[in-house]
This record gives structure tokens, sequence and C-alpha cells, in this order.
């Protein structure tokens, strides 16, 4: 059973990081992951307390292997040199994060762009009754969409295309088991599996008995084929050079 983590954090010391409303993350880096657990390929998120730094993120990718790839956080105003850049290096998709307070004003048409420019699709960490209008957007939405009175606004969205990340479970106020139940039902390619590792400030982070759930709720094309789809649809990154 091959397994692709849509949602993990490299917290590396050796490069930059920003405190997020006070908080800071302990060290967790490409090893600490590979000995927690074992994966074919994942996504590496950017988070807020790493604001615009790219640095630990292609370093990241470089170490982990071409079927892992990068989720940034990107200024609006970044050039259209640089997210070729990024594309080049592994980047597949930015993020928005509306729970922290770092989401663009300017998401719908960043968001066009980057799809136009790099094929990049748009990650939001958000209760999803707070997102703006996202007309032909390729949505991925973390965390199962924010708090279980968010869910109808979530399977709205999954309706029309969007994908949701199976993750921090320890985080939530869903009946999870159900939750993911009616998203798979709504549409069956939608669910993503992510551990979410570190679980930075979850009160419980990912056990093996949270991937077990989802295999249980939505198949095993919750752990690879629907993410694989989203994320290496032209197949594992080149890393010649």
């Amino acid at each position: 059973m091959r397994v692709f983590d849509t949602h993990l954090h490299i917290v590396d010391p050796r490069f930059p990081l920003v405190p997020n409303q006070g908080y800071l993350p302990e060290p967790f880096t490409v090893d600490d992951y590979r000995a927690r657990v074992t994966t074919d390929g994942g996504a590496v998120v950017s988070g807020s307390f790493q604001a615009y730094d790219q640095t630990y993120l292609i370093d990241a990718l470089q170490r982990l292997g071409p079927t892992f790839v990068g989720v940034a956080q990107v200024p609006p105003e970044i050039t259209d040199e640089e997210v070729l850049r990024l594309e080049a290096a592994g980047v597949r998709a930015f993020r928005a994060n509306f729970t922290r307070g770092t989401a663009p004003t300017d998401l719908l048409d960043l968001a066009r762009r980057f799809e136009e420019l790099a094929s990049w699709h748009l990650e939001v960490y958000a209760d999803t009754r707070d997102l703006p209008p996202l007309p032909g957007v390729q949505l991925v939405i973390d965390h199962l969409g924010g708090p279980e009175a968010a869910l109808p606004t979530t399977l709205r969205l999954v309706e029309q295309g969007a994908h949701v990340k199976a993750t921090r479970f320890g985080a939530s106020d869903h009946d999870v088991a159900k939750t993911l139940r009616e998203i798979a039902a709504t549409n069956p390619a939608a669910l993503i599996f992510g551990t979410d590792l570190p679980g930075t400030r979850a009160p419980r982070p990912f056990e093996p008995r949270d991937l077990e759930l989802v295999l249980e709720c939505a198949g095993e094309r919750a752990l690879w084929d629907n993410a694989a789809a989203v994320y290496l649809r032209d197949g594992p990154r080149d890393t010649a050079g």
C-alpha cells in the first residue's frame, strides 16, 4: 500500500524562522520525519513561522527525493522568474493561511496567475465559510476545512472539484469518521491523506490510527491515487542537475 503524505512541515533551524502569534516550533528535520513515518511521497507545506523563506523548502525537497513536492507561501509581488524557479525546484502549489492571518487580499488574481504561469494550485488553511469566491480555481483545503460547522460549505466546494486534506484530527471538533465518509461519498477523488507532522500547536499529533481511519472510511485511493493526481500529475519531479 502506497502512502502520499499531503501535509508535512520541515522545521530546520539552519534556516530562518519567524514567530507567528508568538509561536516558534521545535526543530523537525528531514531526518526526524524519516524516523517518524515511512511514506512513498509527500508535500512539504510552508508554515506561518517560515514566512516567505524558500531556502528551507528547496533544501528539504532535494533531500527527500523526486516524489516529494513543495507548497510555498509567496509574496503577492513575487516575479514570474521566481515562480518558475520554484516550480523547477519542485513547488507545485501556493498556500493562503487565513487561520494565521497571512492570506493575501488579491487571492483570486494570484491563483489565476500562478496556475497559468506554473500550473500551481491553491491550498488554503481556513474555515471554508470565510473563503472568498474562487471560481475556476483548483483548490485544496487543509485540515477538513476548519470546524465541523463549516462542513456543509466544504462539501459544496467538494462538489465543485475541491480536494480536502484528511489531516490534524487531534485538533479537530469533527466526528472524523463521519466527515471522512461524507467527503468520500460526495466525491471519491476528493479526500487526500496527510500526517501534519510534527503537529505544531495540535493537542495531539499524528498517530498511525489516523491513517487506518482514512483507509477504513475512504479506501486506499485516499492514501495515494487521489493525491498523486494533484501533486504528481506529470510523474515524479526531475531532480537532475
